[in-house]
């Protein structure tokens, strides 16, 4: 087996420790033996849908969110279209996460995003929402709790029938109001937990494996387990640095 990934502007939309999440990935398929590669795709550039099982876009400044944008509508929306119709898993994280609804805002207005999923983000005169998240998920079919850390102006509200990715226990979440964190549809995630988010939750890590080669070899692989104590005390930590923050 081979994981591929696809990651979207490498370049401009890495700010929240994003890298680390990929390293991440690669050494939970490594040390199992699965193959792993990593294409980066930035601006001007296409990829093929089909030789890609993940495809990853991190945080950026609202500058470069606005010209990955663009570029996105321009070059690829289309490619982006055919991953997420044929269920391919989709990992999108603060500013790219915005990108996947109908429409986000900055101080220049309002831009068109890739219409992924019926959410709009909009910006207020409001504080950012600031600080350690916890939130519980049924992302890969049971309960697990995700922890990390967000910082956002923009409030993200979910259509009717969208589902988010979680519940939130600790934190403000996608507006600080309805109690939900991100967005989760047919294989995708997005999600303003960074910080990075997968080396604090390794069975989330490990759930997007399972997806994104589930979906390529048309069944959920059994992942060998591995020595996760150095793991399971980073995802404690950053579960009790939630539930001590105010």
């Amino acid at each position: 087996m081979e994981l591929r990934i696809v990651n979207l502007y490498p370049d401009q939309m890495n700010i929240y420790a994003d890298r680390g999440n990929l390293i991440f990935l690669g050494m939970r398929c490594r040390w199992r033996g699965i193959g792993f590669s990593i294409e980066s795709c930035g601006i001007g550039k296409d990829f093929d849908p089909d030789a890609c099982d993940l495809l990853y876009i991190g945080g950026g400044q609202d500058r470069d969110q606005e010209i990955v944008a663009l570029d996105l509508i321009d070059n690829k929306i289309e490619a982006v279209n055919e991953a997420f119709n044929t269920g391919k898993t989709i990992l999108a994280v603060c500013g790219g996460y915005q990108l996947l609804g109908r429409s986000w805002e900055t101080e220049t207005g309002a831009h068109e995003g890739l219409g992924l999923v019926d959410m709009t983000t909009v910006r207020t005169d409001e504080d950012r929402l600031i600080g350690p998240v916890l939130i519980e998920t049924n992302f890969g079919g049971s309960e697990l709790r995700v922890a990390g850390f967000e910082n956002h102006g923009g409030r993200t509200y979910l259509g009717p029938g969208v589902s988010p990715f979680g519940k939130v226990i600790q934190g403000k979440g996608n507006n600080g109001r309805d109690g939900f964190e991100g967005v989760t549809s047919n294989g995708l995630v997005g999600t303003y937990l960074h910080g990075p988010l997968l080396p604090k939750n390794y069975i989330l890590a490990d759930r997007l494996v399972e997806a994104a080669l589930g979906a390529r070899y048309g069944s959920i692989p059994d992942l060998v387990g591995l020595d996760d104590s150095a793991e399971v005390e980073a995802h404690d930590s950053a579960v009790q640095a939630a539930l001590t923050s105010r």
